[in-house]
């Protein structure tokens, strides 16, 4: 599903510049469930964005179901974006005014779906995650487990191929983890979802069937 070739990432800074990616190579299959560790500053985050199409390289080659998508302009990479990924931060990223259900409707907005298929898929999605009880809570009324729940419920509803998780736990207690990993292993399996996660943890990378650690902008295990 993904490959990168020789993906360099540098930045500028000053008169002098900064090379947070130094060449990684990686693919990743259909269905796989990996996990990215590695100390801060090691690239993580940048090698994210760029599978994210957040983010362009400065060199190498990115392709994502067999297109070529590192040299697509901004546009073409939000197309891609909101067809092709999902993505689930450490800090929710909800709607404080807005119910769960209008939370996770919001891809679909940006697709131009109809209300009422907006609001069927959305319940749906929230069904999927164990949420359909508190559909219509904002999320200063729900725990930080049932709002990372929304919000991997929001990263579903587009049926994506990829989803890409940084640091989903890093914001929750242990046991509220261990749920939330539970759940992720279980989309990943039953619907053959590939999943791509950032995690500092060795016990949340260990429910990955694949680990990759980065250090210095490299791949080094």
């Amino acid at each position: 599903m993904i490959r990168l070739e020789g993906i360099e990432k540098e930045y500028r800074i000053g008169e002098g510049s900064f090379l947070a990616l130094k060449g990684i190579d990686l693919a990743v299959g259909k269905g796989e469930f990996l996990a990215i560790t590695g100390a801060s500053g090691s690239g993580k985050s940048t090698l994210l964005n760029i599978m994210g199409l957040l983010d362009r390289p400065t060199r190498g080659t990115y392709i994502l179901e067999g297109r070529e998508v590192s040299s697509l302009d901004k546009a073409e990479r939000a197309r891609h974006r909101n067809r092709f990924i999902g993505f689930v931060f450490q800090s929710f990223n909800l709607l404080a005014r807005t119910s769960a259900v209008e939370n996770t409707e919001l891809p679909l907005v940006y697709s131009n779906v109809a209300p009422a298929e907006r609001r069927e898929r959305a319940r749906k999605s929230l069904l999927d995650v164990g949420l359909s009880a508190r559909e219509n809570h904002l999320p200063t009324q729900l725990s930080g487990g049932q709002q990372q729940r929304v919000a991997i419920a929001r990263a579903l509803v587009n049926e994506p191929v990829l989803l890409l998780a940084d640091e989903p736990t890093g914001n929750l207690d242990t046991r509220t983890s261990e749920e939330i990993m539970d759940l992720l292993a279980r989309l990943n399996r039953e619907r053959e979802l590939t999943i791509v996660m950032i995690t500092h943890e060795p016990s949340v990378a260990a429910y990955a069937g694949r680990t990759i650690a980065l250090r210095d902008g490299m791949v080094v295990e």
